[in-house]
């Protein structure tokens, strides 16, 4: 294994300030912002026009990149998704659709004129339309479907055993979890544009060493040479690389052969459970660094419209853990959890969940981040994985900052669990369960070596990145394998 030094910055760059987004949401080129209009209109093929007409700047390429992976999203006509959606209900039609459309419980876009819905329906339309929902139920009952046995593992029983471990031993990382899991990135030449002799680069993600993250361990990585980027060291600034990855490089020599790039690591994560209690919470140092509490736009910007919201929500609350406690239920209230489209699509993330009242964990967390820092309330993001025994997947929350207990953990998405423990009820506001992977400790940051090309994730970094020649291979046209074991 050999270790990378930390990402580098160009000069008169201060790192924090990455977009975490493509320069074709973010530049003020007014070809670019008139693209972004017919974008926003739906009206992708006038936007291309416009933009290989006239234009062959960076944001210009990512804008056409954009379009292309837009119209990935939104790929299902209404054939489709009927047909996707017969298996559940067995009288679906497109009257049906209709009216979901009206109801706002299905997601769609109207592209160049035609109504095109998301590659993901119907997980939003059993989400929010209730209709669905029970005729869902009844046809399977119809079918004479079986219910799914009892889980032999749950979530509470596991936050149950940390309060219980925390409680009894006075301790903050309880309940020891050790991980070790081999992670594969399969990638086929001849159906990405390869060529015989063409470099393939990726980057896998790496687990940081971090807090209640500990002895993290590569045992073995595929092709020979993988360099392990430099751990994130850091409560203020940050060093090593807070997007951390195991990165690999290949030539190609057989074009219809696979290549896969594959790790196996170990480490061993502990829930975090502090005592918290408002009283004891004090004003920030003067010192506390400000990059903390600042905008960072495109997704951390403080709108009108969120400032107002904001005051609304803490009133005259002048306690920093109860502002992140109000601002932590509002979310769990007023903005629900749905399918979301690739990050790489939504301009604003903040913006988009006040707009919307939807959006997924990283939409959710990026919400709750910039309302406490509108109120603060200092933040910064965090993400990796979910690694429960069921129900793993990339994942999305934060911390918070709170003097003297310090960085505290958020997850909005987990949001106030169902509960008469007000323990259990409020745990995801300043605690963390065991079953995490720590990839990322902020966003939008360079991944080490650098890559060029515009990444098909910008702001978050869990499946990982591929490169063939210089440019990006989004996520559609290579596939991973994830297999877990806990100790």
């Amino acid at each position: 294994m050999t270790t990378l030094a930390s990402p580098p910055t160009r000069a008169g760059e201060d790192v924090l300030t990455n977009s975490g987004s493509s320069a074709a949401w973010t530049s003020d080129d007014p070809l670019i912002k008139r693209a972004r209009e017919f974008v926003q209109r739906g009206e992708l093929a006038d936007a291309e026009r416009l933009l290989t007409a006239n234009s062959d700047s960076t944001a210009s390429a990512e804008m056409l990149d954009l379009i292309g992976r837009l119209r990935r999203e939104y790929s299902l006509d209404e054939p489709a998704l009927i047909a996707k959606l017969r298996p559940a209900i067995g009288d679906v039609t497109p009257e049906d659709l209709r009216q979901w459309r009206q109801a706002g419980q299905v997601q769609f876009r109207v592209l160049d004129g035609k109504v095109m819905y998301f590659r993901r329906e119907p997980a939003n339309i059993f989400r929010f339309c209730g209709d669905a929902k029970k005729r869902r139920e009844q046809h399977a009952k119809a079918a004479g479907a079986k219910e799914d046995p009892k889980p032999t593992w749950t979530l509470e029983a596991h936050l149950a055993e940390v309060i219980a471990a925390a409680e009894s031993t006075g301790q903050k990382e309880v309940a020891p979890v050790r991980h070790r899991i081999k992670y594969v990135v399969t990638v086929v030449p001849q159906d990405v544009g390869a060529r015989t002799g063409s470099l393939v680069r990726v980057w896998l993600p790496f687990p940081q060493e971090y807090r209640q993250q500990k002895d993290v361990r590569l045992i073995s990585s595929s092709p020979a040479g993988a360099v392990v980027a430099p751990n994130c060291a850091g409560e203020g600034p940050m060093t090593g690389a807070p997007q951390r990855s195991t990165y690999f490089e290949q030539k190609v020599t057989d074009l219809s052969k696979p290549m896969a790039f594959e790790e196996i690591f170990e480490y061993t994560s502990y829930a975090y459970y502090p005592r918290l209690r408002d009283e004891d919470a004090r004003p920030l140092p003067a010192d506390f660094p400000r990059e903390y509490l600042a905008e960072r736009p495109p997704h951390i910007v403080f709108t009108p419209e969120l400032r107002a919201k904001v005051a609304e929500i803490i009133g005259d609350e002048r306690n920093p853990l109860a502002k992140a406690r109000k601002i932590f239920h509002w979310i769990d209230r007023e903005v629900a959890y749905c399918a979301e489209e690739e990050y790489c699509l939504i301009p604003s993330f903040a913006t988009k969940a006040l707009t919307c009242r939807r959006g997924d964990c990283g939409i959710q967390t990026m919400l709750f981040m910039t309302m406490c820092r509108a109120a603060g309330v200092p933040t910064r993001w965090q993400s990796g994985w979910e690694t429960k025994k069921i129900g793993w997947n990339m994942h999305d929350w934060c911390e918070f900052y709170v003097e003297p207990r310090g960085w505290l953990p958020a997850d909005p998405s987990y949001g106030v669990r169902k509960s008469d423990d007000p323990r259990v009820r409020d745990f995801y506001l300043g605690h963390q369960d065991a079953y995490r992977m720590i990839v990322n400790r902020d966003y939008g940051r360079p991944l080490c070596p650098e890559k060029k090309s515009l990444r098909s994730e910008p702001a978050d970094f869990q499946r990982g990145e591929v490169e063939v020649d210089g440019k990006n291979v989004y996520f559609d046209d290579w596939d991973y394998t994830i297999e877990f074991q806990w100790k």
